[in-house]
């Protein structure tokens, strides 16, 4: 016989809701800055695509802008250059400034064209001291297996040694000056030429958005980018003034640097040189000391300047 099962009722058999939180183990060690614990795995929420393709939009129109004001500058300087071979557009000429870049141009040329010559002397030279170098050691040797000439080959085989010493003495004295001189023409001077260079770009760019301006003032419709082409011009007009006192600053100090630089050199140049050919050791080694050039020791490969 079935028994009867008793009617359900849903206040009896419903667990009452208790609220509750995740557990969260770790709680009492999470900064208060963080949101609390939930159970969901993903903490940190990454970049949303929108996010990057609107960072890659902006890159890309700052590119773009860019490249068109590159463009635009370009084309103007381009044209005030044909223009001005042509005569069809005039240029800001400073004389006194550009006298001075052409004369500097050309004080260069000419030192380089000692440098080139002192290195061929050192190249000469430094073989001629090897030869003498050898020479004295072909007759050291003679001088012992040649009794009967002994005598003869030993103070020759001496001689040829005090001259090997005198002229490493004397390639220390060329070296110095070719490592002095070209430091001036292709370090100080090239420097010098560099802010040259780049204050002719800015000439020509500051003529290239006057002649703009100009033209567009004259224009009875030339109001429309009127503004623009004014702030274009001031803004080049500034950079060409700022590069224009730069460049007068620096020809006026490498002036200075060149004449004490060259007056020592020269002096250096002019004292070894007598001081060897008159056979003068004493003053040789004196002029050395004076400038504080160091030597290497008599008989020992001395590098020529192409080796070094």
């Amino acid at each position: 016989m079935l028994k009867e099962t008793p009617p359900n009722d849903s206040r009896s058999n419903v667990v009452p809701a208790v609220q509750t939180n995740p557990v969260c183990p770790y709680s009492r060690s999470v900064p208060t800055g963080l949101s609390s614990c939930t159970s969901s795995p993903a903490i940190l929420t990454p970049t949303t695509p929108t996010q990057n393709d609107d960072s890659t939009i902006l890159k890309t129109s700052s590119r773009i802008e860019n490249l068109k004001n590159w463009s635009i500058s370009t084309y103007k300087c381009t044209k005030q250059l044909m223009f001005e071979k042509l005569g069809k557009s005039s240029r800001t000429v400073d004389a006194e400034l550009e006298s001075q870049i052409e004369q500097l141009r050309e004080t260069q040329k000419k030192y380089c064209n000692i440098l080139r010559l002192a290195r061929a002397l050192t190249s000469h030279f430094y073989h001629v001291v090897q030869t003498q170098h050898d020479l004295g050691e072909a007759f050291s040797e003679l001088a012992q297996k040649s009794p009967e000439l002994q005598e003869e080959f030993l103070y020759n085989s001496e001689t040829q040694r005090n001259l090997t010493k005198n002229g490493e003495t004397l390639l220390g004295a060329l070296n110095f000056f070719i490592s002095s001189v070209n430091t001036l023409c292709n370090k100080t001077i090239e420097d010098t030429l560099q802010s040259i260079r780049q204050y002719e770009a800015a000439r020509i760019e500051y003529d290239a958005y006057r002649t703009d301006l100009e033209s567009m003032s004259t224009k009875p419709d030339g109001a429309i980018g009127l503004e623009e082409a004014q702030q274009g011009y001031e803004l080049h007009r500034q950079q060409f003034m700022k590069l224009r006192a730069e460049v007068t600053i620096k020809m006026k100090f490498l002036d200075e640097n060149r004449i004490k630089v060259m007056h020592k050199q020269l002096l250096l140049f002019h004292n070894a040189i007598s001081a060897y050919f008159s056979g003068n050791q004493q003053a040789l080694e004196a002029t050395l000391k004076q400038f504080n050039i160091k030597v290497k020791t008599p008989n020992s490969t001395y590098p020529s300047w192409l080796e070094q």
